[in-house]
């Protein structure tokens, strides 16, 4: 029975997005934040000129993180000494910033320009446009929302603008075909892909942006490779590299590194990445797989199938409304929920456990009312029928959706509400935890 979910762990799951685009909703979460919303403007900058600047303080900062994980995280992937950062004042830019994404572990091709993702809220940007390939590694599908401009080396602009940006750049391609087994692979010693599919490039990502954490004793045993997730490990690099850039008079990247570090405590909201499959119980994913083995495979592709469906038809039904009010500037019951901070005081303070204890825990206990919800409020053929790959036609079927959708997502519409609380004071706690970082160095 151990090997069936261990077949198991090849299929499911294979989708690394978690909300679609952040950016929009992190604008509302955190508009109204005063630590935020009051910040002073901060001065744009390559990342070379930080890296430049800080090179001692960075390498410092980077080992600390290497010790912490190798001390806190179970299933950790010890990073390999040759790709320790070492300060080297007479390297180029060009091989210091190399030398710090191979410490960090993220993908070479790691853009990490300069730009902002504007808020779909307010007027056309003055900024020009950027490419899209310029941001991002990643292909943007039919759908997708993202719109980028151009931010120049020394202009002014809002911290808002820069953390909500942010907030959405990890799945632009940081963690891509990271493993030993994925093409083209780094050698960045994190063995071999733990589940999903590892020849699905974007799938790679997945044990990134993931964290089972909750599925208890028997389903870990059974399944051992959905505990080695890398979520934690991305929230305190990113975490700690915002502290020292506040720290060290580079504002810009301290918002912007704190943003990289919400994506991930983000993704951890949505019940989808937080559980293995929330609408199957783990009698029922043993019972497939034993079909599967003994030659009837049909059932357990149909869990994968279903588990995609609705995660993707729950993505494109919260995008779709976050950008259609948005553009609308209007409020409904997702933008006050994202906003509502009266929530933030019910969760414990910010600490190292917050991510696995208490943001994947709450997300992992949703998602079986997340799944119901997403069962009755979308049509039939979208959710319930295991030959159909919503997936496979997205960009043909998202207009239809949520044509289709406006008579029955009542109770969806409510459960998204409810988990965008959870995003917003998640969001606003994490951030807080980090500031308040900042605050207890500088005494």
């Amino acid at each position: 029975m151990r090997q069936s979910l261990l077949l198991l762990a090849l299929l499911l799951p294979t989708l690394a997005q978690a909300w679609g685009n952040h950016s929009p909703m992190c604008y509302r979460a955190f508009e109204r934040m005063p630590e935020v919303a009051n910040a002073a403007a901060v001065k744009a900058e390559p990342l070379v000129d930080f890296l430049r600047d800080q090179e001692r303080s960075i390498a410092l900062t980077l080992d600390a993180q290497e010790a912490w994980a190798r001390a806190h995280l179970p299933g950790h992937a010890p990073r390999p000494e040759a790709l320790r950062f070492v300060a080297d004042a007479k390297r180029s830019d060009a091989e210091r910033r190399a030398a710090f994404l191979r410490a960090l572990r993220l993908s070479p091709q790691s853009r990490l320009a300069l730009y902002l993702q504007p808020d779909p809220r307010e007027a056309a940007s003055a900024r020009p446009p950027i490419d899209a390939e310029l941001v991002t590694v990643t292909k943007p599908g039919a759908g997708a929302t993202q719109r980028f401009v151009a931010l120049q080396p020394g202009e002014m602009v809002a911290p808002l603008a820069v953390l909500a940006s942010a907030c959405d750049e990890p799945d632009y391609g940081h963690d891509l075909n990271l493993f030993d087994d994925n093409p083209g692979h780094p050698d960045y010693g994190f063995g071999n892909q733990p589940f999903g599919n590892p020849a699905v490039s974007i799938g790679s990502q997945a044990p990134f942006h993931m964290g089972f954490f909750h599925q208890g004793p028997v389903f870990n045993t059974l399944a051992p490779s959905f505990a080695r997730t890398f979520t934690e490990l991305r929230v305190q690099q990113y975490g700690t590299l915002a502290v020292l850039a506040w720290q060290t008079g580079h504002a810009y990247w301290g918002w912007r590194f704190a943003g990289l570090a919400l994506h991930h405590v983000e993704d951890l909201t949505q019940p989808y990445h937080a559980s293995a499959a929330p609408g199957a119980t783990l009698r029922h994913m043993m019972w497939v797989n034993l079909k599967a083995q003994l030659g009837a495979p049909a059932d357990r592709q149909g869990l994968v199938v279903l588990q995609g469906n609705r995660h993707f038809v729950l993505e494109q039904f919260q995008t779709r409304w976050i950008i259609e009010a948005a553009r609308k500037q209007q409020d409904g019951a997702l933008e006050l929920a994202l906003r509502d901070t009266s929530r933030d005081a019910r969760y414990p303070a910010w600490s190292v456990g917050y991510v696995r204890d208490v943001v994947a825990a709450e997300a992992f206990a949703a998602g079986p009312a997340t799944d119901g919800a997403v069962v009755v409020g979308a049509p039939a053929k979208f959710v319930t029928d295991p030959n159909f790959d919503f997936a496979a036609n997205e960009a043909q079927l998202g207009p239809e959706l949520a044509r289709d959708m406006q008579g029955q997502r009542d109770a969806l519409q409510g459960q998204i509400a409810e988990l965008l609380a959870h995003f917003g004071a998640h969001s606003r706690n994490a951030l807080r935890g980090l500031l308040k970082q900042v605050y207890a160095v500088s005494r």
